[in-house]
């Protein structure tokens, strides 16, 4: 990328716009998010007006995603969540396998190819980590306590087996002409070397407590690093690669304070992912993906969505809106785009797919975020004790 004063100043422009958009959809009581997508689309090359560098975008858009990803594994304590809600530990891992596979085989039904269905299910199985992390922490929030933990479990978990059934997926399809056993060797041999990462990351980390500078250089570049090897060396995609190196060190003591540090340029990186999404969907190629919109905006809300209210309701969630639970993930995101991306680019999915799952991500989101916060149709349960 040609750094100079026109990039500079598209970049910034582009941030202050959607600075305005997100003051703009507050003020009308809406996520500043949707301002963000809107944003994309108005400077994207398929719409009149100004256009963006998409390549530009896309740059920082896939930095951005990767640092989104290593600050969400960061974020993430397996240990604590065990000891806490016990019965998400095998609930969230059953049914995000189960709603990977009744993806795949709608996608197969739909016409896919085997392979371009299995971008498809794990596609929909994933939520974004982000929106569930945003509607938690928002001042608007109307979830209780109680509901936030449950969302923040949920996509957590999510995350971690989601992340492990897309490995083996790719891993299988054989990608980057790899065999079967050197895919699923590089898998193994990531974790090690993430395991390493977690013993000697956070120790680096601790003897630079009060130096904030070299302190936030080192959780960058490490983020950075441990994704880069995972992609370059075992042969594991970017954004997966920094889920697990971020996850990796999440049991240490100095997690809070890298999160904290992080937490302002994972926002700015944020917003540009979500411009850069907008501004990739083609409003001309719509028309003709609308059936499998139609399929991808289904999977999500009515089986999702769903079969997550109907399992809050089958399992003890004491003081928990099922609803907003529900409806909390019932969007795609993140791990959506980078296994649509990965799709595209392998030629497993055609580009009206593509389309679909952008538009989907999209929709979903926008959904997701505004009907959350509304007050919800059912009483929370009260603990009885």
């Amino acid at each position: 990328m040609d750094v100079s004063a026109p990039t500079i100043l598209e970049i910034g422009a582009v941030l202050l716009l959607a600075a305005a958009a997100g003051a703009l959809l507050r003020k009308m009581g809406l996520p500043a998010i949707v301002g963000y997508l809107a944003v994309g689309l108005i400077v994207s090359p398929f719409t009149p007006g100004y256009v963006a560098d998409r390549e530009q975008l896309k740059l920082f858009a896939d930095i951005g995603v990767v640092l989104l990803l290593f600050e969400v594994g960061i974020e993430i304590d397996p240990l604590k969540l065990g000891r806490e809600r016990k019965h998400l530990l095998w609930l969230v891992p059953a049914h995000t396998v189960a709603m990977a596979a009744a993806a795949t085989f709608a996608g197969v039904a739909a016409g896919l190819e085997w392979k371009g269905a299995l971008i498809l299910g794990p596609s929909i199985a994933f939520s974004s980590s982000v929106v569930t992390v945003n509607v938690t922490r928002s001042r608007w929030r109307i979830t209780s306590p109680a509901t936030n933990h449950a969302l923040l479990g949920w996509s957590v978990l999510q995350d971690i087996s989601g992340v492990a059934l897309a490995a083996v997926v790719l891993a299988t399809m054989g990608l980057e002409d790899r065999p079967l056993w050197l895919s699923l060797a590089g898998i193994v041999l990531f974790g090690v070397v993430a395991l390493a990462a977690a013993s000697l990351l956070p120790r680096i980390l601790c003897r630079l407590r009060d130096q904030a500078d070299l302190f936030l250089l080192v959780t960058v570049g490490g983020g950075l690093t441990l994704a880069a090897i995972g992609e370059r060396v075992f042969g594991i995609p970017l954004a997966l690669a920094a889920f697990v190196g971020g996850l990796a060190i999440s049991e240490s003591e100095i997690t809070a304070t890298a999160r904290n540090r992080l937490l302002p340029f994972r926002d700015v990186f944020a917003v540009l992912f979500f411009v850069a999404i907008g501004s990739l969907i083609d409003p001309s190629a719509v028309p003709s993906a609308l059936p499998w919109i139609g399929l991808v905006v289904l999977l999500v809300l009515a089986l999702k969505a769903g079969s997550i209210y109907v399992l809050a309701r089958l399992t003890c969630f004491p003081g928990v809106s099922r609803w907003q639970l529900a409806l909390g993930l019932g969007h795609i995101g993140e791990f959506s785009f980078v296994l649509a991306s990965v799709g595209v680019a392998e030629g497993l999915i055609p580009a009206r797919v593509y389309t679909a799952i952008l538009t989907g991500v999209v929709t979903t989101i926008s959904l997701a975020a505004i009907v959350v916060r509304r007050r919800p149709w059912e009483h929370a349960e009260v603990p009885t004790d």
